[in-house]
C-alpha cells in the first residue's frame, strides 16, 4: 500500500469496522445482574442506597421515610488497550494479518465490564458497601437508630462461592457506572510522533467507567455446598429481609450465579425434576442459572 493520507484513512476505517463488528459479536453478562448508571463526573455518590421507598396509607402529613443517608461513592477509572503496527507492514500490504488483533480488541472492550464486575463480586466478602459493612457479611445493621439487629447475607464454608441474586427490581445488586463508553482511536497521521520517531502506527481503545455494589439485600453469597439445604437457607434468608422500619422488602431471588465448578450442581438444583434420592425437586425453576467463567 502506498502510504498516503487517503490510504491511511481507508485503513483506519477498515480497522474501525473490524473493531465495531467484533464489539457487537459478543454478549456481556453484566447487564443480567447489574444496573447501568450514566456518570457525568469523576465520581458518583449513591446517598440513596438503603432508603425506603415503600408506600403507606396517607393519614395526616406525609412521612419522610428516607431514614438513613449513606455516602457510598464509586470513582470512575480510565482503561485502555493499545497495539502498534510497523509502517513496513502497511507498505508491504501485510495489514490484513493485524485485523484479527484489532477485532479481538473490540471483543475485549465489550467484555471488559464483565471482568471488572465479576472480579468485584469475588471481593465482596472483604470489600465494603453502602452501610459500611462488607457487601457479603454476617452483621449488616438493620433497624431504626439504636434498635439495629445484625442480618447476614453470607454463609462461610470451604467450597467455591455461589450467589443467589434478586434482579427483578429496578434497583439491581450491582452497578456498572459509565462516564465514557469504549471508543476506537488511531494515530495514523504521518506527522504523529509515533510515526516520526518510531516508524509505527498506533491503534487503541479506551473508556472511563467503574463498577460497584448496589443493595446487599438483593444478593447472597455462600461457600457451603450447593445442595437443597444450602439453597433453601439462602433463599429463605433473602425472602425474609426487612427494611429498617420492619416491613418486608419483598426480595424474590431469581438468579443462581456460579462459576464452572458449581455449574452441574446449580443446574441439578433448579432444573431437575427430581432429587438424587428420587424426591420431587420443589426448587425446580425457582431461579435461572448463570455460569460465569470469571468465577471459580
Amino acid at each position: 500500500m502506498q502510504i498516503t493520507p487517503s490510504n491511511l484513512g481507508l485503513l483506519k476505517q477498515g480497522f474501525n469496522a473490524a473493531f465495531k463488528g467484533a464489539f457487537t459479536s459478543v454478549s456481556p453478562m453484566w447487564d443480567k445482574i447489574a444496573m447501568l448508571v450514566p456518570s457525568s463526573s469523576s465520581e458518583e455518590v449513591y446517598a440513596w442506597l438503603g432508603a425506603n421507598t415503600k408506600l403507606r396509607e396517607w393519614i395526616g402529613e406525609r412521612v419522610h421515610q428516607n431514614l438513613k443517608l449513606h455516602g457510598y461513592t464509586i470513582k470512575n477509572k480510565t482503561f485502555e488497550g493499545t497495539v502498534t503496527i510497523p509502517r513496513e507492514a502497511i507498505e508491504d500490504d501485510q495489514y490484513g494479518t493485524y485485523t484479527p488483533l484489532v477485532s479481538q480488541m473490540g471483543q475485549d472492550a465489550n467484555l471488559h465490564p464483565d471482568e471488572l464486575l465479576f472480579g468485584l463480586i469475588q471481593l465482596g466478602i472483604s470489600t465494603g458497601c453502602y452501610d459500611g459493612q462488607y457487601y457479603f457479611d454476617t452483621d449488616h445493621p438493620v433497624g431504626l437508630s439504636g434498635q439495629e439487629a445484625s442480618v447476614s447475607n453470607f454463609t462461610a464454608g470451604a467450597g467455591n462461592p455461589w450467589y443467589l441474586l434478586d434482579t427483578t427490581k429496578v434497583l439491581k445488586p450491582f452497578i456498572v457506572q459509565k462516564r465514557r463508553d469504549y471508543a476506537f482511536v488511531a494515530k495514523t497521521s504521518l506527522t504523529d510522533e509515533n510515526v516520526f520517531n518510531k516508524n509505527e502506527f498506533v491503534f487503541g481503545v479506551d473508556g472511563r467507567l467503574n463498577v460497584g455494589f448496589g443493595l446487599w439485600q438483593q444478593a447472597y453469597c455462600s461457600k457451603a455446598t450447593l445442595d437443597s439445604a444450602g439453597y433453601e437457607a439462602a433463599r429463605t434468608a433473602m425472602m425474609s429481609f426487612k427494611a429498617d422500619n420492619g416491613k418486608p422488602l419483598g426480595i424474590t431471588p431469581n438468579i443462581l450465579l456460579v462459576g464452572p465448578s458449581n455449574e452441574k450442581k446449580a443446574l441439578d438444583m433448579v432444573t431437575a425434576e427430581r432429587l438424587a434420592n428420587g424426591a420431587d425437586n420443589v426448587y425446580r425453576n425457582t431461579a435461572k442459572v448463570i455460569t460465569c467463567p470469571w468465577l471459580p
